[in-house]
């Protein structure tokens, strides 16, 4: 059964902690998964939190440290000493260890790293800081099974014995050259039915995918998705290995960048949450609410200009929130397609092809949707010019929101701007204004005025 977080739960864990209970908190949180604990802290105070974690040993702490809110994370790492990080750190994995010490200030990571006691792991978080973020040497772990391909496999398995105890999980074993280069892999029931005297050589496969130390994160986990891996290896440009990337880091890229366009479609400029301060999420949020804005005043500014339509066919004026309406949607899902299939790495083929599906997509379903409105309009005003007008209009404005809507996420994404941010306010303004001028410009052309 699922650990849930109760009231009582909460209470009984408070009223241990006001009693200073130490022994009684740290049964209660004895079969309870660290990821589970990360949800506890969430929901107590900060003093709380800080109790509770410097309560518990650094074995588990530690994996309690990579689940926390980054916020919430911060915080604690504020009211721990360099010692007490530093035997945190100690306990994750090199790429882990990297990630919490790389929030901290130059002058604290120097200090934290100079606490570790295993001389090892410093030089391999060291080396991992060095890395620019957003690349697969930023996301790597130095934890790995290495083997040399010249060993024999009973000496093999002698060696990988202690290599192996440095490691969560052991997805592949690693075949590299006496240059440390990676010339293939091995996987463990290769190695189990291998006979004792075979060479590693003999016995592994020579085709490896790697990825480069310098490759972006996001076409690692392109990479990694395409051919199923659960681990993927890192090499340099003269492919030593370096280390590996695993699947539940891919996880991670993958769940920041849905976050990161999500909000960007939503026409946030910034990674933000709800917890934020005003001035931050006000930050966030007020360049595309501005763009609404000006988007507005364009519309109205168009809409004057149309002003002698209106007094001799005042329904007109009734049927632009209609128009409006569909070239925003249109635009959207237009460029929801186009963007998810850029993430995906599912878009082929030239621009021009891509425009031409879609003008076609948006004609058909422009016809459909215009026959409706022509003879609702019909029926219920009884003017066929005025029907056509509006209806001719509606297709109009379907075809050319969904030519904007896939155009300029592939124009962005070939001048290497994130295709997310032409989602949600951009392409529902630029749709609206456009929207609104060729509605009426069309009607202007069929009603003769």
């Amino acid at each position: 059964m699922a650990f849930e977080i109760t009231d009582e739960f909460l209470e009984n864990l408070i009223g241990l902690i006001y009693k200073n209970d130490d022994t009684a908190i740290k049964v209660l949180f004895e079969e309870v998964h660290f990821a589970d604990i990360a949800e506890v802290l969430d929901e107590v105070n900060f003093d709380e939190a800080i109790y509770i974690i410097k309560l518990l040993d650094s074995e588990k702490t530690s994996e309690i440290l990579t689940e926390l809110d980054e916020d919430t994370r911060e915080k604690i790492l504020e009211n721990l000493s360099a010692k007490e990080i530093a035997d945190e750190v100690g306990e994750m994995d090199s790429d882990d260890a990297a990630d919490i010490i790389g929030e901290l200030s130059e002058e604290r990571q120097e200090r934290v790293i100079d606490a570790l006691e295993d001389d090892e792991l410093a030089a391999d978080i060291k080396e991992l800081l060095s890395y620019e973020d957003n690349t697969a040497g930023a996301l790597m772990a130095k934890e790995l099974v290495k083997v040399y391909e010249t060993w024999t496999v009973a000496g093999c398995m002698r060696r990988i014995r202690g290599q192996a105890k440095e490691v969560t999980r052991v997805h592949s074993i690693y075949v590299v050259d006496k240059q440390d280069k990676l010339v293939g892999r091995l996987s463990l029931k290769d190695l189990i039915i291998a006979k004792a005297e075979q060479k590693i050589a003999e016995i592994s496969k020579t085709k490896v995918d790697a990825v480069n130390v310098n490759e972006n994160d996001e076409e690692v986990a392109k990479i990694m998705a395409k051919y199923d891996l659960e681990a993927i290896p890192v090499v340099d440009d003269n492919n030593v290995l370096l280390g590996r990337i695993t699947i539940d880091d891919i996880v991670d890229v993958l769940k920041e960048e849905a976050d990161k366009d999500y909000q960007m479609a939503a026409g946030l400029t910034q990674d933000v949450d709800s917890d934020d301060s005003i001035f931050e999420l006000t930050k966030a949020r007020l360049p595309w609410l501005f763009l609404g804005l000006v988007g507005g005043v364009g519309a109205f500014i168009i809409m004057e200009g149309f002003h002698d339509i209106f007094s001799k066919y005042g329904t007109l004026f009734f049927f632009t929130p209609l128009i409006a309406a569909m070239a925003g949607n249109v635009g959207v899902q237009s460029s929801a397609i186009i963007v998810q299939g850029l993430a995906n790495d599912d878009v082929k083929g030239s621009i021009y092809g891509r425009l031409l599906k879609e003008m076609l997509l948006a004609a058909l379903n422009g016809v459909i949707l215009a026959l409706f409105l022509f003879i609702f309009v019909w029926i219920y005003k009884g003017e066929v010019n005025l029907s056509l007008a509006i209806s001719v209009s509606l297709v109009v404005v379907i075809i050319i929101a969904g030519l904007i809507g896939t155009f300029v996420p592939l124009f962005l994404h070939k001048r290497g701007i994130d295709p997310a941010i032409a989602t949600g306010p951009f392409i529902t303004t630029s749709n609206d204004i456009f929207g609104i001028l060729i509605y009426f410009m069309i009607a202007k052309m069929i009603l003769g005025i």
